[in-house]
């Protein structure tokens, strides 16, 4: 194995490591971010999450102190998705509420009755719309799957509240299952996706108690694969995400998915690369290990040399990471 960086020797789960993390959740040491080539370290200030002091915890909430290529990447996601909708055609454009944002783009399969895949962005809960996110339908189409991916509010359009935008991903998600029928999609065969701030939401609806808040069956989804997420708000509360998110103990409590495991009814894949922030490695790895300690199906998965923002498109290829463990889950479902 390819000897990492000592920046992030620490954080790094592949192979036996990663089996060792699930079974044993262990509190792990943390680093700041990397320094540039002859740049002496500063000194450390004092901890405010685990060994982090503040300077350290802000950078391990923030992506673009270990992905420099983030512009190149995101823009490529927009250049592949708008490539797509030329090969596939224009999206069905359905709305969920009675706000503009709350719409959603469905790809349809040509196949009738077929199951569908809801995909939530990222975007740091403050930026990111549907179209741009389309590069990885064709591959789901083309298998025989329905895309579907939700537009929804902006945390800084909502307050600095996250509640608004976890109601309206719930309601998306809702409202598929309702009506999958408009678009040859089978209501029992739902299933959930999301990246980084996107997985953090596909989180929260994977662990939604859906027959007390919507009428729904427990299990109304039948398997997630989230990326690169955050699974406990209380750290990114810590850090300088709260000079936009407004966060208060309620919603922490009532939107951090590792909190709410009894309601978790469908497998789950985790997944994380390699080249990301320590923090956003330990979060995949402590989720996972208290979902297989609850005694649930999980599956991890490490993306050795990818950053937060190049793991995401492996979701687009039958062969890469998050493109194969995704249709695989589908068809398990459907066997």
């Amino acid at each position: 194995m390819k000897v990492p960086t000592p920046v992030r020797r620490r954080f790094l789960a592949t192979g036996a490591g990663a089996a060792a993390a699930l079974a044993a959740p262990a509190v792990l040491a943390q680093t700041s971010a990397p320094a540039a080539a002859g740049q002496a370290r500063r000194p450390a200030g004092p901890p405010v999450w685990l060994d982090l002091d503040q300077a350290q915890l802000d950078a391990a909430y923030d992506q673009s102190q270990y992905a420099p290529n983030q512009p190149l990447v995101t823009k490529r996601y927009a250049i592949n998705s708008a490539a797509v909708r030329e090969r596939l055609g224009a999206p069905q454009r359905f709305g969920y509420g009675p706000t503009a944002i709350e719409s959603i783009d469905v790809y349809p399969a040509k196949q009738a009755n077929a199951p569908v895949m809801v995909f939530i962005h990222g975007g740091a809960w403050r930026n990111g719309l549907a179209r741009d996110y389309a590069f990885a339908t064709e591959l789901f189409v083309e298998a025989g799957v329905h895309m579907v991916i939700p537009d929804f509010v902006w945390v800084q359009d909502a307050g600095g509240s996250l509640m608004p935008m976890a109601d309206q991903v719930r309601r998306a998600l809702a409202w598929v299952h309702r009506n999958a029928w408009r678009f040859g999609g089978d209501p029992g065969r739902i299933h959930v996706s999301g990246h980084s701030s996107g997985a953090h939401l596909a989180g929260v609806l994977l662990t939604t108690d859906w027959p007390r808040m919507f009428g729904l069956p427990a299990d109304v989804i039948k398997g997630g694969v989230c990326c690169s997420g955050l699974y406990d708000l209380h750290p990114a509360r810590l850090s300088a995400r709260s000079n936009y998110v407004k966060f208060t103990d309620e919603m922490e409590q009532a939107l951090s998915p590792q909190r709410h495991l009894q309601h978790l009814n469908a497998p789950l894949v985790l997944a994380y690369g390699t080249l990301e922030t320590p923090e956003f490695q330990r979060q995949t790895r402590d989720f996972a290990a208290a979902v297989k300690a609850a005694g649930k199906p999980v599956e991890l998965l490490v993306g050795e040399g990818y950053n937060h923002f190049e793991i995401l498109e492996t979701l687009s290829s039958p062969y890469g990471l998050l493109g194969r463990a995704a249709l695989a889950q589908i068809r398990r479902g459907t066997s």
